[in-house]
């Protein structure tokens, strides 16, 4: 088993139930309750303009590889309702839009990935302070 720290996000529609969905299916899919979640905050759209964000901090202990573990995510996005495909400018920077909800990868126990669909850790960890926020006040339950 690897430990594996997720970030969840919403800004559109009721975003406390969809990060509440989310974790629901994150449960059933990866066959275990989270290990420790930290609390919801309400933070601004970053990189674009939009509504506020809910956002939390979860972890799990999961025998999925990384790979498998984002198809995970990405199918709970798509099953939540977001539609939309990642977007980037001639610049090759990305563009971000509202989201019904993200579900991003911030960590896999110790491991570097650096691919084109996949980096973990996660690029903005360090350039996001709420998700700094977030992972200092996590808590087991």
């Amino acid at each position: 088993m690897t430990e594996v720290t997720l970030l969840l996000g919403s800004n559109l529609g009721d975003r406390e139930r969809n990060i509440r969905s989310a974790l629901n299916m994150l449960d059933i899919a990866l066959e275990g309750h989270y290990k420790a979640i930290s609390p919801i905050i309400e933070t601004q759209a970053c990189g674009f303009d939009g509504p506020d964000f809910l956002n939390c901090v979860v972890k799990y202990d999961t025998a999925r590889q990384p790979f498998p573990l984002l198809k995970i995510c990405k199918n709970i996005e798509r099953n939540l309702g977001r539609t939309d495909e990642p977007e980037y400018d001639e610049n090759g920077v990305r563009i971000y839009h509202n989201r019904i909800i993200d579900v991003d990868i911030l960590f896999y126990g110790m491991r570097h990935i650096e691919g084109e669909t996949l980096t973990i850790p996660h690029p903005q960890v360090e350039s996001r302070p709420f998700v700094r926020e977030l992972l200092a006040t996590l808590k087991e339950v």
